[in-house]
């Protein structure tokens, strides 16, 4: 049996972190793992930049509600799901994601946890685990599934190289010149063509 590991941000919804620096004027904000490899480094931008603009997770709530998946993101999910398991990981926070994932028909997704104070300003973010995405594929690779996985950015190469085949997906050229190794394609019909190709099954468009 083969599960399909899709990364959200970039691959199914767009940029939450974008969306939001558009919102605020803050250009700092708009920072992604595309720019910033080290997520630790990244996260405490972002925390630091919140703390000095007096932003709470509200105010990154009430923009996540006005967005929708990328277009094409939910067809793709649904024909995925006749074919695959799908389980999304990502970097992304359980205070985020629902909004989104109702739109993408609640998928199974393992992500992180934010960590707010009685005023709902967020003072920290607890990870699910180290290297979370490469760890969930070895945990699913140990239960005998075979796994296909696609990405956008540096924090998904890890989870890409740990699968039995790894594809990038919307991939900046940063991104791909680093990481030649991994096909790259930019359309939801490329990609479905990857993951047939990548499956040991018959599968068909």
């Amino acid at each position: 049996m083969e599960i399909a590991c899709l990364d959200l941000e970039g691959v199914l919804v767009p940029e939450i972190w974008i969306a939001f620096a558009e919102k605020t004027g803050i250009a700092e904000l708009r920072a992604t793992t595309r720019d910033i490899p080290d997520y630790d480094v990244l996260m405490k931008q972002r925390l630091r930049i919140l703390e000095e603009n007096g932003l709470k997770l509200s105010d990154i709530q009430e923009v996540i509600a006005t967005l929708q998946p990328l277009e094409g993101a939910a067809e793709f999910v649904n024909w995925l799901r006749e074919r695959f398991q799908v389980v999304i990981l990502s970097d992304t926070f359980y205070e985020f994601s629902q909004p989104l994932m109702r739109q993408l028909g609640f998928p199974t997704l393992l992500c992180h946890k934010l960590i707010t104070d009685g005023a709902g300003r967020v003072v920290d973010y607890q990870l699910r685990q180290k290297d979370p995405k490469r760890q969930s594929v070895i945990a699913l690779k140990s239960l005998y599934y075979r796994i296909i996985a696609a990405g956008d950015s540096y924090n998904d190469t890890t989870m890409l190289a740990e699968a039995h085949a790894g594809i990038l997906f919307h991939a900046p050229d940063n991104v791909i010149a680093e990481f030649p190794q991994f096909p790259a394609v930019q359309t939801f019909e490329d990609l479905k063509k990857e993951f047939i190709k990548a499956s040991d099954r018959s599968l068909s468009l």
